[in-house]
């Protein structure tokens, strides 16, 4: 569903942020991007929608390449779910999330609407309750998830996500990986997404790929990276959340002591 072959992006004069990554995101799967920041993460998910256009290589989704396409069209096609969410102040719930119908030029206000209050379901939100709020109304939590029905809203086959709960408290975070991973399956969506926190990563994808430095070290099943990391970097990375699950052992076994 979606594939990169060979794409680079240099800034400036010889700044390279991403360096000949290779990578196909299958039909039905969600991939994390993991790494430091600095990595080339976003910098790679923005290429997809030609937020950013690559300095080498070539992009398809779908089957298509993205290079001959007008980037407007082809970003109202996909789904973007980003950290700020970036919800219009001046807009109530139901008018933020019917915005991308309204640029794809869907006339049907009945059909929008009935639309607009499926998505808010789908996401938590009771649309009596909620479509005519405006986002200052709303919690980080309540507002993340109207991100995600307007991502979802013209029916995406492909969603982006940069970052999308790491402003959220260890709570609504948890809740909200647990609800988007519903929906990626219930949906039959392709997902890709960049965070980097390993320990998210593992919880949601069906495989992780891991950059460093604009250069993809290695792409596989969680398990797989756990017992066969292809380098010191990959294996580093790993060790934080194995040191955080070993103190956890240790103090709940403290606890069972005393």
């Amino acid at each position: 569903m979606i594939r990169l072959e060979d794409v680079s992006k240099v800034f400036g004069d010889s700044f390279r942020a991403v360096d000949r990554v290779s990578l196909t995101v299958e039909q039905g799967e969600l991939m994390v991007l993991v790494g430091e920041s600095g990595s080339g993460k976003t910098t790679t998910l923005k290429m997809i929608n030609r937020l950013i256009d690559p300095s080498q290589g070539r992009i398809f989704v779908a089957g298509r390449d993205t290079g001959g396409q007008d980037p407007v069209l082809l970003r109202r096609s996909i789904g973007y779910v980003f950290q700020k969410i970036g919800l219009f102040p001046h807009m109530t719930v139901a008018r933020n999330v019917a915005v991308v119908p309204a640029l794809l030029g869907w006339r049907d206000k009945v059909a929008v609407t009935r639309r607009v209050d499926d998505l808010l379901e789908l996401v938590g939100l009771d649309p009596a309750q909620y479509r005519d709020r405006y986002p200052n109304e709303l919690s980080g939590g309540q507002r993340q998830r109207v991100g995600v029905a307007r991502a979802l809203v013209a029916r995406p086959a492909v969603v982006l996500m940069d970052e999308p709960f790491g402003a959220l408290d260890a709570i609504t975070r948890s809740r909200l990986q647990k609800e988007y991973l519903r929906l990626h399956k219930s949906l039959g969506l392709t997902t890709l997404m960049v965070t980097h926190d390993i320990l998210e990563a593992f919880l949601l994808a069906d495989r992780v790929a891991v950059m460093k430095d604009g250069r993809l070290l290695q792409c596989d099943a969680p398990g797989t990276l756990l017992r066969r990391p292809a380098d010191g970097y990959v294996e580093s990375l790993l060790e934080t959340p194995r040191s955080q699950l070993i103190r956890l052992e240790a103090i709940a076994s403290q606890d069972g002591e005393s």
